[in-house]
Formats: structure tokens, sequence, C-alpha cells
């Protein structure tokens, strides 16, 4: 009787009983995780922009979790079958997804019939870093600026194509944006990644792309694909003499990022954890060194900070994709 007024409520026996096991309450708060390979789910194929950070994160978040990270790509949708599968995963840490800013911010507002909520269906852990995109062209294209590509869809609406990683990615905004910016009306064309968009691109299948800089900056080294602009504000240390997109059309800028991001439900000190991983990971010297090659700023971040931010980057998309008249079954 004195335990029962204690408590304020009784315990059914089976709980009770489940309580007594050893470790079970270190399980239930996560003491022990992890205990087995973690699966990262990236929703392109692989060889883009966000299969490369997961990877390149991998090693040191082995290292700090004591288990093996295995990337699983899963392409398809913009990133919502990796995201559909993460939704539906067990809330124990043991699946996790590099989100994007399509998978997390866009398609709520893009897919009229989206079959979740990133805001509620998903558990924020850290933004892992933010990456340049870079405006190019297949060198046997004639335009050397954005102003020459600009006057070539105004002289011949709807035929010049541009590529993008998926439905909804920074690729595809970039190039809806140019549109509704510079009065022009060109052709999207969606690829499963930013890895197949780059084999075509570079043998001439589309006309141009705001491709994610560690896929382009090799081919643009390499002499096959030409840069004409980016779409930050300031011009990227990366590529100084690119110009930038707004400098052609003032105010232009289209952001790119990943985060980490868990199933709903997922334990506090599972999210503690890893948010500590990815921080320690993300601050890491060889870690960010190899990142800055490939254009990826590391942005850790707390959990919180992760949700608000989501949250800001879905409204500040929302009117600009209704906007754009843009929608996808």
């Amino acid at each position: 009787m004195m335990r029962r007024r204690t408590l304020g409520l009784a315990v059914p026996a089976g709980l009770a009983l489940a309580a007594l096991r050893p470790g079970a309450a270190r399980a239930q708060a996560g003491g022990d995780y992890p205990n087995r390979p973690i699966r990262m789910i990236v929703g392109f194929a692989a060889g883009g922009g966000t299969d490369i950070t997961a990877r390149t994160l991998q090693p040191k978040l082995q290292q700090l979790l004591g288990q093996s990270i295995v990337i699983d790509n899963r392409p398809g949708a913009g990133g919502n079958l990796a995201t559909d599968l993460t939704v539906r995963a067990a809330p124990d840490g043991y699946t996790l997804l590099m989100g994007t800013i399509a998978a997390l911010a866009i398609n709520p507002t893009l897919y009229r019939n989206l079959s979740f909520n990133p805001q509620t269906d998903l558990t924020p852990i850290s933004q892992a870093g933010s990456i340049l995109n870079v405006l190019v062209v297949p060198v046997d294209r004639p335009w050397r600026s954005v102003a020459e590509l600009i006057a070539a869809a105004k002289a011949r609406p709807d035929t010049i194509t541009y590529g993008s990683s998926g439905v909804g990615g920074a690729g595809h905004l970039a190039g809806a944006l140019l549109d509704q910016m510079a009065g022009i009306t060109t052709v999207h064309v969606p690829y499963r990644g930013g890895g197949p968009l780059m084999t075509d691109l570079v043998g001439g299948k589309v006309d141009y792309a705001f491709s994610t800089a560690p896929t382009a900056i090799p081919q643009i080294e390499a002499g096959k694909l030409r840069a004409l602009g980016v779409p930050t504000l300031a011009r990227s240390p990366l590529l100084p003499q690119v110009p930038t997109v707004a400098e052609t059309l003032p105010g232009y800028e289209v952001g790119n990022w990943y985060a980490l991001v868990g199933p709903r439900g997922l334990p506090r000190p599972i999210v503690d954890r890893l948010a500590q991983a990815m921080r320690a990971t993300l601050e890491d010297t060889e870690v960010r060194r190899h990142l800055a090659t490939h254009g990826v700023e590391p942005t850790p971040s707390t959990p919180e900070e992760l949700g608000r931010f989501i949250r800001d980057e879905t409204a500040k998309w929302a009117p600009i994709i209704r906007a754009s008249g843009a929608t996808v079954e």
C-alpha cells in the first residue's frame, strides 16, 4: 500500500517484471546505445553531394560511436522515399536519415499528398553542413555568362533544359527561381541524384544545372563543364573567379543544406549521444578539411536549433514554391 501511495499508480505486473530484468532500464534510456550497426539512409543515388557528405562523416562517426554505420542509398521522389522509410522505422537510433532541404523543408509544400510531416514525424538531431551549388553548362554550349543563358532562354522559350538531383531539391528550386526572376521558361529534368545528373550534363543531354560543388568542381577542373555563377549573395572562396547569379539578378539566392534526423520518438539520451558525435565529427580538423574540398561548410547544431531551422526554411520557401506553380502529386 505504501508503495502504491508513493508512486501514485499501480504498476502492471508485466512492466514491473520487465523493469527488473538486467539492463532493461539502461536499454530504455539508451544507456547501452549503440550496440549494433547503424543505418544512415541517403535519399539520392551514390556520387551526389548528399552521399559524399554522408560518407565523409561516416569514418569519424563510427570511431566516436563504436559501431559501423552503413550508408543506404534510397533515391526516389526528391528524397521522400528515404524520408518515409525513416518515419516508419523504430525509434531506437539504428535508422537515421541524412536529410536535405528538399526532404525536410521543400517537399511538404511541393507535394500535394505527402504521407508525413517532417516537423512532427521526425526527430531533429543536428545540422550537418551547407553546401555550395554551381550553375554549370557543358563546354560545347555557347553561353559564357548568366546574362547570355537568360538571353538564350528568352529567345527560345520552353526549349532550354536544366537538370536537378530531384524534384524539390536545391537545384530544382534554383532553376525555378531563375525562371521566375529572369522572366524565362525552361524545362526541368529531374534525376535520381547528383551522380546520374552529372553524367548526362557532361554528355550534353541537358543544357545546364545548379550542381553541388562536390560533383561539379572536378568536371570544371577537367574542362568538361563551364561555371557561369553561384547562387549565393557573395562569391565563394572555393570559386572566387565565378560571379554570383545575384550580380545579374540582384537578390537571387538559393541555399542548400544537409541535416541528420531520426524517427519521431527517439529517446533523448540517444538524440544527445548522436548530436554530440555529430558536433565532434564536424569540428574534427581532417573532416573539416575534406568537407571544404567539396564545398561543404560544417554547421553543427543542437536538436532544438535544427528544429527551428527546419520550421524557418519551410516557411521561407512555401510562398516561393506556391508562386512558381510547381506541384507534384
